[in-house]
């Protein structure tokens, strides 16, 4: 028993959906690319996930469970050093979010451009086809035209063909004594 690899189907060819946005992948993101942008958007964008607001949600738990109860005394009640915490988070959190979300504005403004350079691609291919289209419909309008005159030319020519051998038959039916 033989294997034949030609018998095999072939293997899809691999589609690289990000093709038509290989050309912007030089161009820089708003804040470039250095260690601390990156980690500066990364920071931003855990601000804004579950693990994040349920771990704050449990330290300011255990934080006044701590001082409530008297375990320790560090920030006794109304709390002015969480506050202040929530104020330096705050203060940092602001501008990093919003660092975050240009970078984000940039990377869609790229992608909208080069989509619209895509669809802007395949309109002109489509204008392409259809003119090629209704060339190749002329064109084939032109040749059953044609046809047409030359099937209504071998009709004719046919029945001259058919009257000329009539003719030619009674003629010689009529001379033969």
């Amino acid at each position: 028993m033989s294997t034949d690899k030609s018998d095999a189907t072939p293997a899809p060819e691999k589609v690289d959906h990000l093709r038509f946005h290989r050309a912007h992948a030089h161009l820089e993101p708003t804040f470039g690319s250095d260690k601390f942008a990156l980690r500066a958007e990364a920071f931003a964008r855990f601000f804004g996930t579950p693990t994040f607001l349920g771990a704050q949600t449990l330290i300011v738990l255990i934080w006044i469970c701590l001082n409530l109860f008297g375990v320790t005394h560090f920030d006794i009640y109304p709390f002015i050093l969480l506050n202040l915490a929530f104020s330096l988070q705050a203060a940092y959190a602001a501008p990093l979010i919003l660092l975050a979300q240009t970078r984000q504005a940039a990377r869609d403004k790229a992608q909208a451009d080069a989509d619209a350079r895509h669809r802007e691609a395949l309109a002109v291919a489509n204008t392409e086809r259809q003119a090629a289209a209704a060339q190749t419909n002329e064109r084939i309008m032109q040749l059953l035209e044609q046809n047409t005159r030359l099937t209504e030319m071998t009709k004719t020519l046919t029945e001259r063909i058919e009257n000329l051998t009539s003719e030619m038959h009674q003629h010689l039916v009529h001379k033969t004594p």
